[in-house]
């Protein structure tokens, strides 16, 4: 008898087509595909585009997490940023 075949869902078919890719042109193609693309979406839709996308998901993420979750991000980057100026003056 024939082993029965395994139905695949989109995600794995997908994961598993990625990994193909990675494996026979390396992990930077996908770089420099994706850096085509921004600058093919740059060229045909104009930088706005980005703004615009960029205010949609920062909408998002505020409806999903709330205003406090920017204070909070924006805590850690100056925390980070203090640190690495005390580090800089150090040396």
């Amino acid at each position: 008898m024939p082993e029965k075949e395994e139905k695949l869902t989109v995600r794995e078919a997908g994961r598993r087509g990625g990994e193909k890719v990675k494996s026979k042109y390396g992990s930077e193609y996908f770089s420099r595909i994706g850096g085509k693309g921004g600058r093919t979406l740059r060229d045909t839709r104009g930088p706005e585009y980005f703004s615009e996308i960029g205010k949609k998901g920062g909408e998002a993420v505020k409806q999903r997490y709330g205003t406090e979750h920017f204070a909070a991000i924006g805590r850690k980057g100056g925390q980070k940023v203090r640190e690495l100026i005390q580090k800089g003056k150090e040396l």
